[in-house]
């Protein structure tokens, strides 16, 4: 008799626990999409007013190379840390 209720309960418990973890993924997931995008709009935007601001003292494709070297020389230093963390 007790057995059924308590079969009822523990699926109850249960359902309310998967629930919790569905909604604490989709908080995550939303976060770390919304962190994204700002993060792309934020460098898209950087971007823009390093290149005016270069361009002001050279040529328009002198401005965008640097600032495509800058970019290379970031990615090489991510690039390097992620390979060794890897390493060890």
């Amino acid at each position: 008799m007790i057995a059924p209720l308590l079969r009822l309960a523990a699926t109850t418990m249960a359902g309310r626990a998967i629930c919790d973890v569905a909604t604490d993924a989709t908080n995550r997931l939303m976060l770390v999409l919304g962190a994204a995008l700002g993060g792309a709009v934020a460098v898209f935007c950087l971007s823009r007013a390093a290149v005016t601001l270069l361009e002001r003292h050279m040529d328009p494709a002198e401005a965008w190379a640097v600032l495509g070297c800058f970019y290379g020389v970031i990615g090489g230093v991510f690039y390097l840390a992620a390979t060794r963390r890897r390493r060890r």
